[in-house]
This record gives C-alpha cells, structure tokens and sequence, in this order.
C-alpha cells in the first residue's frame, strides 16, 4: 500500500482508504463487516472513513468495534457531521454549534475512541453563519476531539471562504471529500485548482461509480438483484449512469484494463490516484475478497496514453459541470 500526504498537511494516509456507506449497520452482517475492515488492515490499509448519518449512526458504531484493539496511532479514522440522526428534530442536524459538539461526542462513543483524525462537514449549512461553524470546529480541534478538519462537496468558493476563516481561527482545513470518478469529473474545473492553491487534498469517494465502472452492468440488461443499482439509497446516485450509451461505452474499458492486467475496477480506481490532487480513493466493500482487489489498485501508474485512451472511449458520457457540486439549500430533511 502506498502512503500520500493529506493535502499539504504532515498527516499521511493509505491512498486507498475503506469506507462504510451503505454497508455497515445496513446492507452487510456485522461478523462480515468486521472481515472487512480487518482484510482491509491486511492489505495495508491505515485511513478508515464514516460518517453519523450512517445507518443512522449505527455505521460509526459498528466500525469502532471492528477497529477495537487495533493500535489507535497505526490507523487514521475520519467521520462527519450535517445530515440528520436520532429523531430528525430541528437541530439534529446542520452545522450548528450545538449540533457540532454534540455530534462529535456522540461519534466519540460510538467509534471507541478519544479522537478522530479528521472531522467533516458533510455538506455546507446554508442555514449557519459559516463563522459560527468554524468557531464551533476550532473548538473542538483545540478540545482534542479532532486533529484536522475537512468538507465534503462544497464548491471551490465555498472551500476558500471556509479556509480563510480556518487560517484566522488558526486551525488545520486540510480535506474535501468529493464523488470523483472516470465519469464524473465535476471537480475538476474549479474545486480542485482550488484545494491545491490552499493546500486541501481531496479524499474521494464513488471511484468506481458505485459499481458502473466494473462493467458488471450491460447495456440492455436488468441490473444484478444484488447490486447497488438495486438499492434504494444508492440507486439513487446512479440514475443518469445507467443508460445503454454510457454503459456500451464502459464495457469498452474492458481491453485497456486486460492489457494492463489489472481488472476494471482497479483500472478505475488507479485513473482516480493518476490525479496529484487525490490523497486517498475511498472504496467499499461486502466482501473481504472485495478488499482484496481493489487495494491492489495501490501503486499502478497509468500512462498518458492509457489516461487518453479513457478520454476517447467515454466521450460525452463524462460530467464536467462544476453546477453539479451543490449542498441542500435547508436542513429540513422531512
């Protein structure tokens, strides 16, 4: 497993990292959901990312049981606060200062441990003052509850203002987590020109398109019964994926990865690692076998040519509108 930097920061993690949306606490038996997490400790993997929201919190809680025993400085555990959990009342959920502190210590149970390593915004809060939310975060960095702070999916303005108040508060902005894939590339324009002038490295998620880019669905084919496409939740990103144009045009990906050895998936998540910009490709995982091959994807570097080649067989089915990085305009979700 290779090992980048978080952003600028002195903080490294596995460029592969594990995650557990959609997963633990829902999808997947707790007794496998550790295997998981424990195939992923075998394959080199160090970087472990969550999130309250969940499974309505019962995600974080079953990941802090699998990492139980485990030498807390050899791994570095990431969650977030925004979307609601418990009852769904008014305040639980946003980045309220009351919803902040009380979140942090609520994961703090749940994950067995007296910190986490960094702590995310899961969306921006367009009902909080964005001072009162980075006050609220530097308290809790100066607390030792968080050794660094990020985001997930806000927009390059949104990052430079959260920097800026970040850098007077004097406390460490050093990530944002947004969906970033062969397909989807909306970050690209203005997100990540962004994050690299203020040092933010960017942990993505959904490298392989929640499974398009496996090539496991086919053009003019019902999806697998078993497949997040089948899932309430995540089928939900994959609507726009899933039309016969696009997917005739993956299962063309197939020979750039046989001639490269490597299997789509991981062809897909070393295309995700080929930008400098990335510090870590988050994966999932039922299986440990699942793990297993897609941590192999750690340490191949694709040519420009293989990088070209991509460009040429997705064509007009990749997304490049930096619109499409948005945040819930209230945190009403009833």
């Amino acid at each position: 497993m290779d090992f980048r930097r978080l952003g600028t920061a002195g903080l490294k993690v596995s460029e592969i990292s594990y995650g557990n949306w959609l997963t633990h606490g829902s999808q997947v038996e707790e007794e496998q959901a550790r295997a998981c997490v424990h195939q992923a400790l075998d394959e080199g993997i160090t970087t472990f990312d969550t999130a309250d929201v969940y499974a309505n919190t019962a995600a974080e809680s079953v990941l802090g049981r699998a990492l139980e025993g485990q030498r807390r400085e050899s791994v570095e555990i990431f969650t977030k606060v925004y979307f609601p959990t418990g009852p769904g009342g008014p305040n639980d959920s946003g980045l309220s200062r009351k919803h902040i502190h009380e979140s942090i210590n609520a994961s703090l149970t749940r994950l067995k441990t007296d910190h986490v390593d960094l702590y995310q915004a899961h969306r921006y809060d367009h009902e909080t003052p964005l001072e009162e939310t980075m006050e609220a975060f530097a308290d809790v960095i100066r607390a030792g509850k968080a050794l660094y702070i990020g985001v997930s999916e806000w927009t390059a303005d949104q990052i430079r203002a959260g920097h800026t108040l970040a850098r007077e508060l004097r406390i460490p902005f050093v990530s944002n987590q947004p969906q970033y894939n062969m397909l989807w590339r909306v970050i690209e324009a203005e997100v990540v020109p962004t994050s690299q002038e203020l040092g933010i490295g960017q942990v993505v998620w959904s490298p392989i398109a929640q499974g398009v880019l496996t090539g496991k669905y086919r053009p003019g084919e019902q999806p697998p019964a078993d497949s997040r496409a089948a899932h309430e939740e995540a089928g939900s990103f994959l609507r726009g994926k899933l039309d016969d144009q696009t997917l005739g045009r993956v299962q063309q990906l197939g020979p750039i990865a046989d001639d490269l050895g490597l299997t789509m998936a991981q062809l897909a998540i070393a295309w995700v690692l080929a930008n400098p910009a990335v510090s870590s490709a988050i994966i999932g995982a039922s299986r440990p076998s699942q793990v297993t091959e897609n941590a192999k994807a750690s340490g191949h570097k694709l040519g420009d040519d293989v990088l070209a080649a991509i460009d040429d067989v997705l064509g007009d089915s990749i997304e490049r509108d930096p619109s499409h990085t948005t945040s819930p305009k209230t945190r009403d979700f009833s």
